[in-house]
């Protein structure tokens, strides 16, 4: 099995922040995503290598486990030991959802492209030696103290996505089963699939929870409901007044534009931002911030008559 190294994927330093590390895992993630990225496999698979990574890192107690593999790997490879014999199962993560826990993420298979095998031996409770392999024993406990394993699957969707509502498919070994994420749906919003994963020995199906993360967009900017927008409009405009056509998640909207509006002046257009999750007639408000562009080039005959403008200051 090959080590990962989730701070090279991520293209952070070790000692990189949690603020650098999210920094860092967006850029990525827009640049790589499947929506942007049609039919292209390279970028599907650095995709999954970049939530993978970001799954790791972003989990401070994900983060020191794998931290002390690193170094007790480097320490392996120091010493001119083959990483083909280092040996994995001293890392073997036996207990996937907590302590007694008998359903394991293997059991239900890979939600939109799973881990590698890597991620399931250090953190997800997989046998060295691959999926083939046959799986090392639970410790079973008492009846009564069995308590039934939810999951949580990380789901990212645009911001456009998040505003009209969309589909993810759940891949479950043979079963493949379609789940709704509704329109307003936020960060940290989380969709219960009631049931998906079957029981094993508990008796008893296990829920998976899809917590939504929605891509930063380079349009708008998400708050709560509301979002904000730029506009940009010329020098003449900003002083005599005008109009000026603004792009909305439901449509082109004319704004009209005060004389004397400043650089930076924001307009609020009313109903016009997110909806708000479980309330089909209640939106946001969308913000609309100018920036006035001063014009680079003049004619000679534009200059003189903003020359004649300067005199009556």
């Amino acid at each position: 099995m090959e080590y990962k190294d989730y701070y090279k994927i991520l293209g952070v330093d070790r000692k990189a922040t949690q603020d650098d590390i999210k920094k860092s895992y967006r850029k990525l993630a827009m640049q790589y995503h499947p929506d942007r990225n049609k039919n292209n496999k390279q970028a599907e698979e650095k995709f999954k290598e970049i939530n993978e990574a970001n799954e790791v890192l972003s989990d401070p107690k994900k983060r020191e486990r794998y931290d002390q593999l690193g170094s007790s790997y480097s320490q392996w490879q120091a010493g001119g030991g083959n990483p083909g014999n280092f040996n994995w199962n001293e890392w073997y993560s036996g207990q996937p959802g907590g302590q007694g826990q008998q359903v394991r993420p293997e059991d239900f298979g890979d939600v939109f492209g799973g881990f590698s095998d890597f991620f399931r031996v250090i953190f997800g409770g997989m046998p060295a030696g691959g999926r083939g392999q046959p799986r090392q024993p639970y410790t079973q406990q008492p009846a009564q103290q069995r308590k039934v394993a939810n999951y949580e699957q990380k789901v990212q969707i645009t911001l456009e996505e998040a505003y009209h509502g969309t589909t993810r498919l759940l891949q479950l070994n043979d079963r493949r089963i379609e789940v709704k994420i509704p329109a307003g749906a936020r960060n940290g919003t989380k969709v219960r699939v009631s049931g998906a994963v079957p029981a094993t020995s508990f008796g008893q199906n296990s829920d998976i929870y899809l917590v939504i993360e929605i891509l930063p967009n380079n349009k708008y900017k998400l708050s709560g409901s509301d979002l904000t927008t730029e506009v940009k409009i010329d020098l003449f405009t900003a002083v005599l007044g005008g109009s000026v056509t603004v792009n909305t998640l439901s449509g082109d909207v004319v704004l009209t534009i005060p004389p004397g509006t400043q650089p930076g002046q924001k307009f609020r257009l009313s109903g016009k931002g997110m909806p708000v999750l479980k309330s089909n007639q209640t939106y946001g408000n969308l913000y609309v911030q100018t920036k006035v562009e001063i014009p680079k080039k003049l004619s000679g005959e534009q200059k003189k008559l903003f020359e004649e403008l300067q005199r009556y200051r």
